[in-house]
């Protein structure tokens, strides 16, 4: 049994969230998240491997665009000093500890200040990274992924790996050799790259070339070093169409895939998966999730959502159990996760100003993705949703279709087919309704 946090509790009002069952009224507690309950042979807690995030839960401080912050933070002190940063770090594994949740994830600029230079900001990052690595081992808390932060310091206005400043280009492999280094001591179970400002605004000022091919360059330093060092966490790309640039290269998971194809890059990425940035691209989560299942590169996902009426990224908390029950279906589909996990990248409401909504936040998303997670499942072990799919597709089991996927046939076999059948037989009905009615069966 790991230790709790001894030092003056931030939240000394909230005890630890417990499982209540689905029947509970207490707001404090799980109705459906039991993380020892056994779903398809394994435990909620390694099907979900819930991760909080440092930039929101730990350094939001909910402003927008026309107002201020208005979030209350007694820990805090107004600063952004090394000393705050150190404080920062017991309460975030005092609310991790109490949520019950096993990682968390930062970016280097959450944990740690900029110094007056890289090396006094390096120095900064390895003081915080040591009171990170000795509350993990002290309470068992893990980390899911480190990344860096290349997107929000001006030096970066133009992008980081394609910008067209090489100097910039400098700074940001640095930072990102850091980055790496300390997500290995930290015995991280994976690195994600983000390119926030990866992208462009106007063509007329952009050579696409030539950033697509220092961002490849960019990558391959990455996977140079990381086998350099011995770091065996797995590397993730996260796909997100616009905001703040006006196209970024990574705009979605079938770019994502299509980029890493074109630079030799595709046995040494996953893909980092999230809710909002997929409908931002104009797709659905799930169809994000089949991309990258099917060419083998799913590996995490940030758990959020958007508001559709809304045009950006809100970072929600997911509540909405139709959209849990899809992700797990196809999570469940393609083996489920293993370094990857179920990342909160989502932050309470401006007007929830509170500390408690912080765990009101967490705990809807946590017993939406397990609902989630038991009603997949129960469609999975029903099985007529995989039968309907496997009957429409009989055709290719058998036959002229099995030697189409087979290669064994060309237009030259195909066209004696075509000659021989005359007109194609009447196709089965999509039933899409009729699946929509099953879904709902279970839900």
């Amino acid at each position: 049994m790991k230790k709790a946090i001894r030092s003056k509790e931030a939240f000394p009002d909230i005890p630890p969230i417990r499982y209540e069952g689905p029947d509970s009224k207490n707001p404090l507690a799980f109705k459906w998240y039991n993380p020892d309950e056994i779903v398809e042979g394994k435990t909620m807690k390694e099907h979900l491997r819930f991760s909080v995030v440092y930039w929101h839960t730990m350094r939001g401080v909910g402003s927008d665009m026309f107002g201020v912050g208005t979030w209350v933070r007694p820990w805090e002190d107004g600063t952004n000093s090394l000393q705050m940063a150190l404080k920062r770090v017991p309460v975030l594994f005092e609310f991790c500890q109490k949520l019950g949740a096993p990682f968390y994830a930062f970016h280097d600029r959450d944990v740690a200040p900029e110094g007056r230079n890289l090396a006094e900001t390096n120095k900064n990052l390895d003081r915080v990274v040591k009171e990170l690595k000795k509350l993990q081992n002290d309470t068992g808390i893990g980390l899911l992924w480190g990344t860096a932060c290349l997107f929000a310091h001006p030096r970066y206005m133009h992008g980081a790996a394609t910008s067209c400043n090489a100097d910039a280009f400098a700074y940001a492999a640095a930072q990102v050799k850091k980055a790496i280094e300390v997500t290995h001591e930290l015995n991280g179970a994976g690195y994600v790259f983000w390119g926030g400002r990866e992208g462009y605004t106007t063509l007329l000022n952009t050579d696409m070339k030539r950033e697509l091919d220092h961002l490849g360059a960019f990558l391959h330093m990455a996977v140079d070093w990381k086998k350099q060092i011995g770091f065996k966490g797995q590397f993730y790309i996260e796909p997100k169409p616009k905001e703040p640039t006006k196209h970024q290269y990574d705009s979605d998971a079938a770019a994502c895939l299509n980029f890493l194809r074109q630079y030799d890059l595709l046995d040494d990425f996953k893909l980092n998966l999230e809710t909002n940035h997929a409908t931002l691209a104009g797709h659905t989560m799930q169809h994000e999730l089949e991309v990258a299942g099917s060419a083998g590169a799913l590996g995490s996902i940030d758990a959020n959502t958007g508001d559709l009426l809304l045009g950006w990224d809100t970072d929600q908390f997911p509540t909405d159990i139709y959209l849990t029950t899809q992700i797990m279906l196809t999570v469940l589909k393609y083996g489920g996760f293993t370094t990857g996990g179920t990342n909160f990248d989502a932050k309470v409401r401006r007007e929830s100003f509170e500390p408690v909504d912080l765990f009101h936040a967490h705990i809807g998303g946590m017993d939406a993705f397990a609902r989630g997670l038991k009603i997949a499942a129960k469609i999975r072990a029903d099985g007529r949703l995989a039968e309907f799919v496997r009957q429409r597709y009989a055709s290719w089991d058998t036959g002229i279709g099995r030697q189409i996927e087979r290669g064994e046939v060309g237009f030259v076999e195909l066209e004696k087919y075509a000659l021989k059948m005359g007109e194609v037989r009447t196709n089965q009905s999509g039933r899409q309704e009729m699946l929509e009615n099953l879904i709902n069966e279970f839900i």
